[in-house]
């Protein structure tokens, strides 16, 4: 799993495969090794220098997430005895090169659990340095050290209740600031969606009411549309991918479309949601291989493409509409600099209510981004402008 990761996988999608046939407790053991190895990946390269004076990129790629693994299991973990992680370890070099085991092992011995001094706070918090800086410029240091730290742990499980029913009393949930959304702190209850609090806190600034017509243009996995719907709205749900729409639920229409062209739709909607496409650095927690794979220069190359979408959705925006542009992003350059450009082009029909960020270590749950938009146009201005 983690050397599909390295290949560009994402960790939640290979366990979800790989763990399926395993007992609970091995399914939880290869989820607690493929997460931890990957959220600490910049202290575990550090050890493997400290103690192995060997560089990540001396190494052949195998034999770096093998010792990795060894190292993680031997200083982070408590129930597996240090010279049962040496020799499994060792045994994964030898499958990819069997001159490469005698180093491993020489390596992996000499690891200890004494406290380590770590060099800076990149290493400290097992972050890219220049993600680091940048948060510390946007949002303070430390605010930035607080969602690096949020980052190097599992995150919490929650769900979501509908209005008008009750949370299984025989549950072990606690009640959030955010309507219907629980933190789950035993076993789930069966029958309920996982829903981050995060994506659910989004909702709300949409002031959804029963009969409005509601768009929702980026809609795949469907946990928001199915929350919208909540509300009594007329919803029409759309994605690219045909195949991650059909797990919506066929409660509503579902439309396959690029979000980026010209919509299909004859007449507008009340409310528009965009859950636009992003980089994710908002769900470290839970993504930890978006850290190492995302660059300064990758932050850009879905723009063009943000900025298309939110055009689409505001030219699909009946008169004195609201739309939240939403992403699980930090960053500016999918966030405000995509928000500023578009509604700098559209004139004075447009009006920016609010914009709110969710930061983990702040906040609970996956960070998030939020601009609420409304339409100044009436409906007679907006069959002039049409005419």
């Amino acid at each position: 799993m983690l050397t599909r990761v390295a290949a560009g996988k994402y960790s939640s999608d290979e366990l979800l495969v790989e763990a399926a046939p395993l007992s609970q407790r091995d399914a939880g053991l290869a989820s607690q090794l493929v997460f931890g190895t990957l959220r600490f990946q910049g202290q575990l390269d550090f050890l493997l220098e400290y103690f192995g004076h060997k560089t990540p990129g001396e190494l052949e790629q195998a034999v770096l997430i093998a010792l990795r693994l060894g190292i993680y299991q031997i200083r982070y973990l408590d129930r597996i005895p240090p010279h049962a992680a040496v020799h499994e370890s060792v045994e994964l070099v030898k499958r990819e090169s069997r001159w490469a085991a005698g180093l491993a092992n020489a390596i992996l011995r000499k690891v200890t659990r004494e406290p380590i001094r770590w060099p800076g706070k990149s290493v400290e918090l097992s972050c890219p340095r220049w993600l680091l800086r940048k948060w510390t410029g946007q949002f303070g240091a430390e605010a930035a050290a607080a969602i690096a730290r949020a980052a190097l742990t599992e995150p919490e499980a929650y769900i979501r209740v509908r209005p008008g029913e009750v949370a299984p009393p025989d549950a072990d949930l606690e009640a959030t600031d955010v309507a219907g959304c629980y933190r789950v702190l035993g076993t789930p209850p069966a029958g309920y969606r996982f829903q981050d609090i995060g994506s659910q806190a989004i909702m709300p600034l949409l002031r959804l009411e029963p009969g409005v017509s509601y768009l929702d243009l980026c809609a795949a996995p469907g946990n928001k549309t199915l929350q919208a719907l909540e509300s009594g709205v007329r919803g029409i749900a759309c994605d690219i991918s045909e195949a991650r729409l059909k797990e919506i639920p066929g409660m509503c229409p579902r439309v396959v479309l690029d979000a980026s062209r010209a919509l299909p739709f004859r007449g507008r909607f009340d409310r528009i949601l965009i859950d636009a496409p992003c980089s994710g650095t908002g769900t470290l927690g839970r993504n930890p291989e978006i850290k190492w794979r995302v660059q300064a220069a990758s932050l850009l190359k879905q723009q063009q493409r943000q900025r298309q979408i939110l055009r689409q959705g505001i030219a699909a925006l009946a008169p004195g509409g609201w739309l939240v542009y939403a992403t699980c992003s930090l960053e500016a350059e999918e966030n405000e600099q995509v928000v500023r450009e578009v509604l700098g082009s559209a004139g004075n029909v447009l009006e920016l209510i609010e914009e709110k960020w969710r930061l983990p270590g702040r906040d609970a749950g996956d960070g998030f981004y939020a601009a609420v938009i409304r339409s100044r146009l009436t409906r007679a201005e907006a069959g002039a402008e049409a005419e």
